[in-house]
């Protein structure tokens, strides 16, 4: 068995990618929607090569180690395979630095009519932080996103903005209070209206400030992330 550690490596991986693509919408943990067709090609490529390699490869061989490092990486296969991580959450969100782009004081558009208004918490941010002409001013808006917490007890509606897949993740988040905050990780809708804090555009008015007027727990979404 040891001259199929290799081809048994890619098909267990191959498997994998196609179980989170293919059965579900798993992937959406780690990459945006718009990359399943790749993943799905990548997979059955992957299964290819597999079936491929085992065919073609010699009854004997004299070199085992590859074979044995190809075993020891079955484990992180199996494992993305059968126990397939969660999307990230609060851990990685306090761990995010201070990685926001540089964006200039403006005015940005007028909001759509009628309260309450549903923005993403990284727009919500935005428009708080940089706009010059007060957009929120007066508004209900309403926020979805996941509860994180500082050592002293203030706590945050957070969501991660993912790009192109987990690895650039980046965070957004907005101070919630006037209500107490549910357990960390615990995915909330929110409706409130701007706290005005700080500067315009400068490191005082992050993070933004949202004074709640309703906190309804929810399901986690299909796809946990923003786009930015």
């Amino acid at each position: 068995m040891r001259r199929y550690g290799g081809p048994f490596l890619l098909l267990l991986i191959g498997v994998a990618v196609l179980r989170v693509t293919l059965f579900g919408d798993l992937y959406l943990r780690y990459v945006q929607a718009g990359l399943r067709p790749y993943l799905i090609a990548s997979g059955a490529a992957l299964i290819l090569l597999a079936l491929t390699t085992a065919a073609l490869r010699p009854a004997h061989t004299h070199s085992h180690g590859g074979s044995r490092l190809a075993w020891l990486l079955t484990l992180p296969a199996l494992a993305l395979l059968l126990f397939p991580p969660p999307a990230l959450g609060s851990y990685s969100a306090d761990r995010e630095a201070a990685r926001r782009a540089a964006q200039g004081v403006g005015t940005f558009p007028a909001l759509p009519a009628g309260d309450p208004v549903t923005l993403t918490v990284a727009e919500y941010g935005s428009r708080a932080v940089y706009d010059s002409g007060r957009s929120l001013k007066g508004r209900t808006v309403r926020l979805t996103g996941f509860v994180t917490r500082d050592d002293d007890g203030t706590w945050y509606v957070t969501r991660l903005v993912v790009s192109c897949c987990a690895a650039d993740a980046t965070t957004a988040k907005a101070e919630i209070r006037g209500t107490p905050a549910p357990p960390t990780d615990t995915w909330v809708t929110i409706t409130g209206t701007w706290h005005p804090k700080g500067t315009l555009g400068s490191p005082t008015a992050w993070p933004p400030v949202l004074n709640a007027k309703t906190v309804t727990r929810v399901p986690e979404p299909t796809n946990p992330y923003e786009k930015p």
